[in-house]
């Protein structure tokens, strides 16, 4: 492996785990270089995070994981107005997060797809851990 570095000592405290000096590795930098999430994607998994980054939005997200549900349970379920609860929704429908379907006058909401399902109980094992 080839090594450009002033010092191969890293310092690391309570605060910051960082290296004392600039350590740079071309070998490592040239075999993951084309490999690396380009700023467009990096930039919609952001915006993605973003979405879930809200408990509103989370616990809708919870409530569909369960089952499909009509907006009025929804907003019933989570204590909101069904306004509130339908502008949470939009938000997560823009994120391809969730789906609806109309049947007569009730608009019933669930997760878009097994990716969403999984992306969501991936997150809760992680914070269970």
């Amino acid at each position: 492996m080839n090594l450009t570095m002033t010092s191969n000592k890293c310092h690391e405290n309570n605060e910051n785990v960082s290296c004392e000096v600039v350590c740079t590795h071309p070998d490592v930098i040239r075999a993951y270089a084309d490999q690396m999430l380009s700023l467009d994607r990096a930039t919609k998994l952001a915006d993605l995070f973003k979405t879930l980054g809200d408990p509103t939005r989370v616990r809708l997200m919870d409530a569909l994981a369960k089952t499909e549900i009509c907006v009025c349970d929804l907003a019933e379920l989570l204590g909101l107005s069904q306004s509130a609860t339908s502008h949470q929704l939009r938000v997560l429908r823009s994120s391809n997060l969730v789906k609806y379907r109309r049947e007569g006058k009730m608009v019933y909401y669930s997760l878009h797809d097994s990716h969403v399902q999984e992306l969501y109980r991936q997150g809760l094992e992680h914070i269970d851990e």
